[in-house]
C-alpha cells in the first residue's frame, strides 16, 4: 500500500495504525469505548509525540490483557 511506505520512517504511525485494526477487530460495546481512548491518543499526538507514545503502550497493554488477538489460540511456536 502506498500509505504504508510513508509509515516505515514513522514509528508512532505505524503503531498507531496497528492499534486502529486491533479496535475495528473489537466486539461492538468494547469497541465505542477503547475508540474514543484511541482517538484522543490520536489527537495527543498530533502537539505531543513523545506523551502519546507512552499513552499508546499503555493502551496496547491493556488491549492485551483485556482481549485474546484474533487466532492468538490457533498459533503454536515456530508456525
Amino acid at each position: 500500500m502506498a500509505a504504508d511506505d510513508r509509515l516505515e520512517d514513522d514509528e508512532l504511525a505505524r503503531r498507531l495504525r496497528d492499534a486502529h485494526r486491533r479496535v475495528r477487530m473489537l466486539p461492538t460495546a468494547a469497541k465505542e469505548r477503547l475508540g474514543r481512548r484511541y482517538i484522543a491518543i490520536c489527537d495527543l499526538a498530533k502537539h505531543d509525540p513523545e506523551r502519546a507514545a507512552a499513552r499508546l503502550d499503555a493502551f496496547l497493554a491493556s488491549l492485551d490483557a483485556a482481549f485474546d488477538t484474533p487466532r492468538e489460540g490457533e498459533n503454536t511456536l515456530g508456525d
